[in-house]
């Protein structure tokens, strides 16, 4: 199932009740060449991957020398993505093969945001919507059932995690919209994204189908991740005491990068030529959301 960029943003739009609000006070934007231009005024940049570091498995040209070049300036950067369907792992291999250096306590995910959080429910027994070639690894010591065909796998357990949509379907969401009907539960949602850019398009993602079943179901989905302040802890957790207006939080997407800093009370930079907004008119729709970033950047 492909999603244009038109359709996500009016899914995110219909979705602003269960997103945090944004920054009633909206400055003009400033517009920026690429992250270089932004050097001087910020120590630390906090970097979306999906739409800034990559577009599917191909690495945006000239990126890994631009954050080359920043850390060689003594800037820090970390990752701080929704890619909670991917053990830590291979995060690290996949940037690695794709040209970046980073360490690997510089990746924040919503995945660790999500195991973060479970807190004392770790010991219940979860359905997972994921997929299953990407393994179990940083979930080990969860009790999980893969939620696939089989009704009963629904409603044998305590709650759902929702952290990869790549193998979902309509039959298994209709599966999972019938188990909460009979049977409400938790819903943890380990990506609050809509849709992720892709080589090829948009690619639904796990928030996507969490926002479906919240208005099929009346049952109000836990967000792990982008926009939520939840992920940003994390990261300021891995920071320690540092000056936070000296950190810039940058992404290709309004509804989850630019919203999430704001929620942070961090400063933004929006991403034009690349991921969301990639042939799109951004400015146009900064000013439909009202989600205004402090720069607008033509590329990473």
């Amino acid at each position: 199932m492909a999603i244009s960029a038109e359709e996500a943003f009016e899914v995110y739009e219909s979705v602003r009740h269960r997103l945090p609000p944004a920054r009633t006070a909206a400055p003009a934007c400033r517009h920026c060449e690429t992250l270089d231009d932004l050097a001087d005024e910020f120590d630390i940049f906090l970097l979306d991957a999906f739409g800034v570091l990559n577009i599917g498995e191909a690495a945006i040209p000239g990126t890994p020398e631009r954050i080359a070049g920043l850390k060689a300036r003594g800037k820090r950067v970390l990752v701080v993505s929704n890619a909670a369907g991917f053990p830590h792992a291979a995060l690290i291999e996949k940037y690695t093969r794709l040209g970046y250096d980073f360490a690997a306590e510089d990746i924040i995910t919503s995945r660790a945001t999500l195991l973060a959080g479970l807190d004392a429910r770790r010991a219940l027994h979860w359905g997972l919507m994921a997929t299953p070639r990407a393994g179990l690894r940083d979930l080990e010591g969860l009790h999980l059932t893969y939620l696939e065909e089989d009704p009963g796998a629904y409603e044998a357990v305590d709650g759902f995690l929702l952290i990869g949509s790549a193998v979902w379907t309509e039959p298994r969401q209709e599966l999972l919209e019938a188990a909460l009907r009979r049977h409400p539960r938790p819903v943890l949602v380990g990506n609050p994204d809509i849709v992720a850019p892709r080589e090829t398009g948009f690619s639904p993602e796990p928030g996507h189908f969490a926002h479906r079943l919240a208005e099929q179901t009346g049952i109000a989905p836990e967000f792990f991740g982008k926009p939520f302040r939840n992920i940003f802890d994390l990261a300021f957790a891995r920071l320690g005491e540092v000056d936070r207006s000296r950190i810039v939080m940058v992404g290709d997407s309004l509804h989850t990068d630019i919203l999430g800093a704001q929620t942070a009370g961090l400063p933004s930079a929006l991403i034009t030529d690349f991921g969301f907004f990639a042939g799109q008119d951004a400015e146009q729709a900064v000013l439909r959301a009202g989600i205004v970033p402090d720069f607008i950047v033509r590329r990473p």
